[in-house]
């Protein structure tokens, strides 16, 4: 029996690109997916747009929330997959074999929890434009003391991950993916494995790495995640992952074949 995969979209007053992301789920070449949108009761043309491809959608949900990880914990508790997946609403996949890719390595690694993959920053203004990469394929687990975590949207993991460790903290405003890292990686240890290909693009300027507010507030919340679970880290630790940070604007994906 093939692997079920969900799908989880939160979105909130989305209409200029929540298109994007939806087309390019219903077009994945792998059929056993399960949709997931949590709406936070948009009030622009958001959930029209969603209703229009309602046949494709396992869960439709818009309501209010506590935040977008408060509406993250709803898509999962709907979650009825093996592996769980985040895409945000200005976030699409790189082509239509991408979760077919992601099952063919959780298929061919019986013994992981966690399939990683790479992700790209382009232009809002034109999605063909890279402006950063983002690559899972040399992170470590002990990079997370320094600041350094997978592309949550390009990184799936099972189900039963998220039933041992729990879902989105909701003491963090910018940081509660991290922290979860910590708990899968760090505390718990669960077996990773990577794919060296882009498997999901990013438009640029979304909230954890647009401003310098935010980017002060991510770091302090890196350091209390970090710390909560007992692993050693500090400010300087994580701010001195910067001028690395740098390098990402100058690489280039590997071509896909």
């Amino acid at each position: 029996m093939s692997l079920k995969v969900s799908i989880i979209t939160v979105c909130y007053n989305s209409e200029s690109t929540i298109r994007d992301t939806i087309e390019s789920i219903v077009t994945q070449s792998y059929e056993n997916i399960e949709y997931i949108i949590i709406d936070g009761q948009s009030s622009d043309k958001t959930l029209s747009i969603v209703k229009e491809y309602s046949e494709h959608i396992a869960s439709i949900v818009s309501e209010p929330d506590n935040g977008i990880y408060d509406a993250m914990n709803k898509g999962l508790k709907l979650a009825a997959g093996d592996v769980i997946a985040f895409l945000n609403s200005d976030d699409f996949y790189e082509s239509s074999k991408v979760i077919s890719d992601v099952v063919k390595c959780f298929s061919a690694n019986t013994d992981t929890s966690i399939v990683m993959g790479d992700l790209v920053f382009v232009e809002s203004s034109n999605l063909h434009k890279i402006v950063r990469f983002y690559s899972s394929l040399h992170f470590k687990p002990w990079k997370l003391r320094f600041g350094w975590m997978p592309p949550h949207t390009a990184t799936f993991v099972l189900r039963s991950v998220y039933e041992k460790v729990g879902g989105f903290s909701l003491e963090y405003k910018i940081a509660s993916d991290y922290e979860l890292f910590v708990r899968m990686l760090m505390v718990h240890k669960f077996s990773f494995v990577q794919i060296n290909k882009v498997l999901v693009r990013m438009r640029a300027g979304g909230l954890s790495t647009s401003g310098i507010k935010n980017s002060l507030l991510l770091n302090s919340e890196i350091v209390k995640a970090c710390k909560s679970h007992g692993v050693y880290t500090n400010l300087l630790f994580v701010l001195s992952k910067t001028p690395f940070k740098l390098f990402e604007l100058f690489k280039s994906p590997k071509k896909s074949n």
